[in-house]
């Protein structure tokens, strides 16, 4: 995840203070230069399109919701012959946002409360302070987790270290005698 103060190729800062009730849509299309950037800081080969639907709306009594997709085509190389590989990023985006000052955001951590976690369920609320949010940078982590961290070219295997016998050295099978086991 990006730190608070790393600005994010696809920066969008929405501002949060007057949302419409029906909320603010939101839609990122990088340009090549964002698309550079993003494969720079992704270790991808290439960025060829690069587009995030989101739409922010009010929370409960002054939380924010941030629903959406993000959606890219990449290229990346295939890490057992480097060869480019082509995908597909599709993820659905969904955050909850509460002001720092909120009771809400500080009741579980300050005021001794409990705060039941679901594995599968959706992420707890984050919080932000003063008016905005940004939530070009929001969409640009939903698609860093997307990316599949080990591609491979289609037909290409790795070969399995394991599935040969090892073979011991003279201090191993001295030790293993000792140890009474062969």
């Amino acid at each position: 995840m990006k730190d608070a103060d790393t600005h994010s190729p696809v920066s969008f800062v929405a501002n949060v203070a007057r949302l419409p009730q029906k909320g603010l849509p939101v839609v990122i299309d990088a340009d090549a230069g964002q698309r550079a950037a993003l494969a720079s800081e992704h270790d991808l080969l290439s960025v060829e399109n690069y587009r995030a639907d989101l739409l922010v709306t009010p929370w409960k009594r002054n939380g924010v919701k941030v629903s959406g997709r993000v959606e890219a085509d990449i290229t990346q190389a295939c890490i057992v012959t480097l060869d480019p590989v082509e995908a597909h990023v599709d993820e659905a985006v969904e955050a909850l946002f509460l002001p720092q000052e909120s009771k809400l955001g500080r009741q579980g951590f300050e005021g001794g409360g409990e705060i039941l976690l679901d594995a599968e369920g959706p992420d707890g609320p984050e919080t932000f302070s003063g008016d905005t949010i940004d939530v070009g940078a929001l969409a640009e982590q939903f698609f860093g987790l997307a990316i599949d961290p080990y591609p491979r070219k289609q037909g290409v295997s790795l070969e399995a270290a394991g599935d040969a016998e090892p073979t011991e050295n003279e201090f191993q099978q001295k030790l293993r005698s000792l140890l009474g086991k062969s």
